[in-house]
């Protein structure tokens, strides 16, 4: 049976854009079929804002690229109505372990308290991954949604106007022009769309070269992230092991700077590898291959007038962490609630620049993180090794060195702490659902707080009165009605009340907290509303 990224899942038709003498202008144009640009366009067609997606293939990625999706991603597809597909099939995960040559050193447990819907990690292809996503996109089409997905349509003229974009796009047919209100680029790490406005990125490419062998295999490894520092089938070098589905190893081999990347990628010697690894009897086949050098780079800024940036076309980070696509996924799930705001004229399009402001914060978060985990895997200097080498001899036997061991601070999602969208706090509620930050699932009666809180601004009141619902400028803010019956682990209480009997929190619809108060008081939410809003 032929492979799920053999198959065209889009492919080219002919659009009525085509066929008319004066370019179409669309409410929203995305350029990237990848995870990010199909999920920027499920949350669009769900709130039926118009959009167009244009890509330049007709099927998702070869290969499974992005594996690790971390629990914040998870609730964002949950709220995109297709998050329990992409569990059911990925590998559930909550457990890494480190080695020193073959001894283990470390383990740590991703999500050690009970009390969440979704586990902290899925391993699952990024080709299976697209699939879902165009699979979903195709049923919000088929419920008559304005969503339009183009395969084999590549844009090849950008020309940003002061209020819109103009788009030439080239297709098997010939090609046409079309013009966006909004453009969001979602087309890559070597993204055409940057180039074509002449825009680059700041920040740093890292000197060594990793190997990726997706393998085929039935093998007795646990479930977990298993990452070795100089193990015997890789000396001086280091190894990282995830479980994929359909019996599918991702197999790093670190490799050094210099070396001829064509050579290592022969099947030949990534056979070689991998026997050396699990022995000269193995039996198994190579699905996908991959020699690649990281860099921790971003754009200076997300948005460019009408044009904004997302996903690996904004920002780029080593694989060590998880942090690319996750991250990828909420910067939509922060751009598209304030575009939506922007489109149906309830906010200023100056809303919009808090987005670049919160993700590229986010991005900077991301890079720190990973460049520490790279220099640490990868030390460049004779005192960033001995540090290393210090650390990792200590791990064996002291518990206070083991946290110091870094293959990758995985994903977690950002607190815009700084925010400018921020509005009041009482700070001795308890730190981890402050301002800025994402809220914190809890059981919730017999299902789940992350399945109460829609794409919409919502007012959670728990154990306190507050109105239904209000109305601030055109906005509805609903209300979520909480109390202790509806807390059956005490979880709630202590996520949102610490010391406290009753709170009122204030959720955008990013499902991130915007404020917070002991008591209801409409002036002070009307006010918090209107700074969310950017008013």
């Amino acid at each position: 049976m032929a492979k799920i990224f053999e198959i065209p899942l889009y492919p080219y038709k002919r659009s009525a854009d085509q066929d008319v003498q004066k370019p179409v202008r669309h409410p929203v144009v995305i350029v990237g079929a990848g995870p990010v640009g199909l999920a920027a366009a499920i949350e669009l067609a769900q709130s039926d804002v118009p959009v167009v997606v244009l890509d330049d293939n007709d099927r998702v990625s070869w290969g499974s690229r992005a594996i690790c999706f971390a629990k914040r991603p998870l609730e964002i597809l949950d709220r995109l109505g297709c998050g329990e597909e992409f569990v059911d099939k990925g590998v559930q995960w909550n457990l890494g372990k480190v080695f020193v040559d073959i001894q283990k050193i470390y383990e740590f447990d991703l999500l050690p308290e009970s009390g969440h819907k979704r586990p902290a990690f899925i391993n699952l292809q990024q080709y299976y991954f697209e699939a879902f996503l165009v699979s979903r996109l195709n049923q919000l089409r088929d419920e008559g949604k304005p969503v339009d997905l183009r395969g084999m349509n590549k844009v090849v003229r950008v020309e940003p106007q002061s209020s819109g974009v103009d788009l030439t796009v080239e297709t098997p047919e010939g090609a046409y022009n079309i013009g966006a209100d909004w453009l969001i680029a979602c087309d890559g790490a070597n993204s055409p769309i940057r180039t074509m406005m002449g825009l680059d990125f700041v920040g740093r490419v890292f000197e060594d070269n990793f190997l990726i062998a997706d393998t085929i295999m039935e093998a007795e490894f646990p479930v977990e992230r298993r990452f070795w520092f100089d193990p015997p089938f890789n000396r001086g070098q280091s190894v990282l092991l995830h479980s994929q589905p359909d019996n599918v190893w991702r197999i790093d081999f670190q490799l050094g700077w210099d070396i001829d990347k064509k050579e290592e990628a022969k099947e030949e010697n990534v056979v070689r590898r991998l026997k050396t690894m699990l022995g000269e009897d193995a039996k198994f086949e190579l699905e996908w291959v991959s020699v690649y050098t990281f860099q921790c780079r971003r754009m200076e800024k997300f948005r460019h007038g009408h044009v904004l940036f997302a996903g690996d076309s904004a920002h780029q980070v080593s694989p060590f962490g998880a942090r690319g696509a996750n991250s990828g996924l909420q910067d939509t799930d922060n751009l598209i609630w304030k575009l939506k705001l922007v489109l149906a004229g309830k906010a200023d399009e100056n809303l919009l620049d808090s987005y670049d402001h919160e993700r590229v914060y986010a991005a900077e978060e991301n890079i720190l993180n990973s460049t520490r985990s790279t220099d640490f895997i990868t030390p460049k200097s004779d005192i960033s090794r001995i540090f290393r080498d210090a650390v990792l001899a200590l791990a064996k036997d002291y518990e206070f060195a083991r946290p110091l061991v870094n293959t990758g601070r995985l994903s977690v999602p950002a607190t815009y702490d700084a925010s400018s969208l921020n509005g009041p706090d009482v700070a001795d509620l308890p730190r981890r659902t402050r301002p800025g930050s994402a809220a914190s699932d809890t059981p919730l009666g017999d299902g789940w707080l992350m399945d109460q809180l829609g794409g919409r601004f919502q007012l959670l009141t728990i154990n306190t009165d507050a109105p239904p619902s209000l109305n601030v400028d055109g906005i509805e803010v609903r209300r979520l009605t909480l109390t202790s019956d509806d807390d059956p682990t005490g979880a709630l209480s202590t996520r949102y009340l610490g010391d406290h009997d009753c709170a009122v929190y204030l959720m955008r619809p990013d499902q991130h907290v915007a404020a917070r108060w002991i008591r209801f008081d409409e002036g002070s939410v009307r006010d918090a509303v209107r700074t969310a809003t950017g008013k």
